[in-house]
């Protein structure tokens, strides 16, 4: 059950996200450049706060990129990494432990901010896994993450689908579905968060290929896991997507494009310091005049 009283429906396979979280990080030539760009970018706006957090969670810290990256002027006493997975050896110091996102272990109103990078797409009850940090952060504490969302991957989705579907007669999901900007933002509300923002960038890889792309999801630990996921893709059904792939975003260089469409969410733990909106109708400005018009009777 989730934070709310409903039952959250299952969509994806976290025992199999587990699996290849903790293969990805066993990896050698584990891939990150997609997780260090996000980070970076998360650390940079978590360095737009002139504010303290002596106690900070990094909520599937995947590799450390997040923890490594904290600005010094947050005043951070002892950061918690924590992740489905198995924690990296290269995880920064502090207290490392792996928790799941959906069933977080930490005692109402102990930490001070709540920041995460590529986790929360992977999680069945998001609005449930958001109360359940509202509830664990203390009053005015940061809620910050950012996660694949939106159009993610939607040229691949594309390019498996009509394959399939030409190959086979029919169709399975093979990428997972994304939160889009507006509803996060709705979520953000819903979980109870004051002062609630989200937004969007966009972020393009180019490759040789699609099937470097498939190989560098897999060595992230981002290939599907969906429950209704269907039998593995066959060489025929990769190779005509491989082709209709090139056709539709290749570039004259021959090149490949993937998209990754990363939501931004920030959001407070509510504190009577916070500013609010004024009550409706307590304005003193008369509009009519500002816009030069005059009153009707």
């Amino acid at each position: 059950m989730s934070a709310h009283g409903e039952a959250a429906a299952r969509v994806f396979d976290r025992g199999l996200l587990r699996l290849r979280r903790a293969r990805a990080a066993a990896r050698g030539d584990r891939v990150t450049f997609l997780c260090d760009e996000v980070a970076q970018r998360l650390a940079e706006r978590l360095g737009d706060f002139r504010r303290t957090f002596p106690v900070v969670l990094d909520l599937g810290c995947g590799n450390g990129a997040l923890g490594r990256l904290l600005p010094r002027h947050l005043g951070v006493e002892r950061l918690l990494s924590a992740d489905l997975g198995t924690i990296p050896h290269a995880a920064p110091p502090g207290l490392s432990l792996v928790a799941d996102e959906e069933m977080l272990p930490f005692a109402a109103e102990s930490l001070d901010a709540v920041v995460s990078v590529m986790a929360l797409h992977w999680v069945n009850d998001l609005p449930g896994t958001l109360a359940q940090i509202r509830w664990s952060l203390k009053p005015d504490g940061l809620f910050l993450a950012a996660f694949p969302g939106g159009d993610t991957l939607h040229e691949l989705r594309g390019a498996l689908l009509r394959a399939e579907l030409e190959v086979t007669g029919g169709a399975s999901p093979r990428v997972s579905p994304f939160v889009d900007l507006r509803d996060a933002a709705a979520l953000l509300q819903r979980a109870g968060m004051a002062l609630p923002v989200a937004d969007v960038d966009r972020l393009t890889v180019t490759y040789a290929e699609p099937l470097q792309l498939l190989a560098d999801l897999r060595a992230m630990g981002e290939t599907s896991a969906l429950i209704s996921r269907g039998r593995p893709l066959s060489r025929a059904v990769l190779g005509r997507a491989s082709e209709i792939y090139l056709q539709e975003y290749g570039d004259r260089q021959g090149r490949i494009a993937a998209s990754f469409d990363i939501l931004f969410l920030a959001g407070w733990k509510p504190h009577e310091s916070q500013q609010t909106p004024s009550p409706r109708g307590s304005g003193k400005i008369d509009l009519a005049s500002v816009l030069g018009r005059s009153k009707r009777t």
